[in-house]
């Protein structure tokens, strides 16, 4: 039986490996939520090398339909061949888009489907995709043809929590929510990235990386990809655990572009540290 683990270039705590598990077992769509930056994409890549199956991604936008999923009918390049006198005009099979469900279904083996950031299109997407990813099949109204999936997919799901999902399709999914890791997990996901890193250069970076999440009133905390960013640019200026340590009163981290992402955050960080050099007077 396939079994999900962590990979060589991801790591994956058990309690995620269990649900990647649980939903393969069940042919349950995994419904993976958690803050941005924790890595629920890069999951559903991770499940497809660890299984060794290929992956369809369909990225969800705000305008998209859930019958782009499908197929797509181009009505209009059919109105434009008929005055044109084209030939293909007769077989409507020629005007069907397949969608990424269409794609996944047809596969000639098992493949994974990412169905990524659910949670940007309307609410009415994910009850719009219900009767298909529960039957595995859908029927396309102007060929008269039923598309059934010859290899049931592995079904992975993410979502920003930016808006809650239907009861109805929250039924038919494993959940599984994504925390952020503690401080041991993510010192092992440094490793994977930047092997060999001077230990106490990691335990200074994790310190301060930790001590700006728990900053109150923080708009947004920084995920674990944006650690990532920021140990990349301390490795090429090549900072030494001295250097990174800030000065009594100073409340930024170096290099902290790669860290706070919008100027609410920075303007809070030198708030705060204008406080701390009042206080120490």
């Amino acid at each position: 039986m396939m079994q999900f683990a962590s990979t060589e270039s991801y790591v994956a705590p058990p309690d995620l490996a269990m649900a990647v598990n649980a939903a393969v077992v069940l042919e349950r769509p995994l419904l993976v939520k958690g803050e941005p930056g924790t890595g629920k994409t890069e999951l559903a890549r991770q499940v497809a090398a660890s299984l060794d199956l290929p992956i369809i991604e369909w990225n969800v936008k705000s305008t998209t339909k859930a019958q782009q999923g499908l197929y797509e009918y181009d009505a209009v390049s059919r109105l434009r061949d008929s005055q044109l006198g084209d030939a293909r005009v007769h077989d409507v099979a020629n005007y069907i888009r397949k969608g990424k469900l269409w794609n996944a279904f047809e596969a000639p083996g098992k493949v994974v489907l990412l169905i990524d950031e659910i949670d940007k299109a309307d609410i009415e997407f994910p009850n719009d995709l219900l009767q298909e990813l529960d039957r595995m099949e859908f029927h396309v109204y102007e060929t008269g043809e039923t598309i059934r999936a010859a290899h049931r997919p592995v079904v992975i799901i993410t979502s920003n929590n930016e808006k809650e999902l239907p009861d109805a399709f929250l039924r038919r999914c494993f959940f599984h929510y994504i925390r952020f890791p503690d401080a041991e997990v993510l010192a092992k996901i440094v490793d994977v990235h930047y092997p060999g890193l001077k230990p106490r250069l990691l335990e200074e970076a994790l310190s301060q990386f930790f001590e700006i999440r728990e900053v109150p009133g923080l708009k947004k905390k920084p995920s674990t990809s944006e650690l990532l960013d920021w140990l990349k640019l301390i490795l090429a200026e090549d900072l030494s655990p001295e250097d990174l340590k800030k000065a009594p009163g100073e409340m930024l981290p170096k290099l902290h572009g790669a860290l706070l992402k919008n100027e609410q955050d920075v303007a809070l960080f030198e708030k705060l540290a204008f406080m701390a050099r009042r206080q120490g007077r």
